[in-house]
């Protein structure tokens, strides 16, 4: 399970460090790709096929069901983890999320967002500031 909110930096050939506690679990692979809200998402290579045999199964003929799988499944890059636990970013991807130097790295549970650290701010701010209007939208999910 991945959780937390992590600050590491890019270098300049598009490498980033993987917090310690994650890379167990993505030592036999991992996906990078297109996240939603303009970050990436990455996945260990279990929960990534798990993703992808259920977009798989969507019908083809609803043109979001077709606009979702391209952006996750088109953009998607199989990474491998070196010896000090850094992964290569594509450039096609950080330039898809803006990502320049400094970067969050956060967990959430099946998956690690990676964000420009002040679009991640920006984004948090939003979002607490929402927090009552979220939970009360929840509980009504159940959750």
């Amino acid at each position: 399970m991945f959780i937390g909110e992590y600050q590491y930096t890019i270098d300049q050939k598009g490498r980033l460090q993987i917090p310690a506690k994650f890379r167990v679990e993505l030592k036999k692979g991992a996906v990078v790709t297109r996240g939603l809200d303009n970050c990436l998402f990455l996945y260990a290579i279990d929960e990534w096929e798990k993703l992808a045999q259920k977009l798989s199964k969507l019908p083809i003929s609803q043109k979001n069901t077709r606009a979702f799988s391209r952006l996750m499944l088109a953009g998607a890059m199989d990474v491998e983890m070196d010896k000090q636990g850094r992964v290569v970013l594509p450039d096609y991807l950080r330039k898809f999320a803006g990502l320049k130097k400094k970067v969050v790295v956060a967990g959430l549970y099946s998956r690690l967002e990676i964000w420009d650290v002040q679009k991640w701010e920006m984004y948090k701010k939003g979002t607490e500031k929402e927090s009552e209007d979220i939970a009360e939208k929840l509980g009504e999910l159940g959750v």
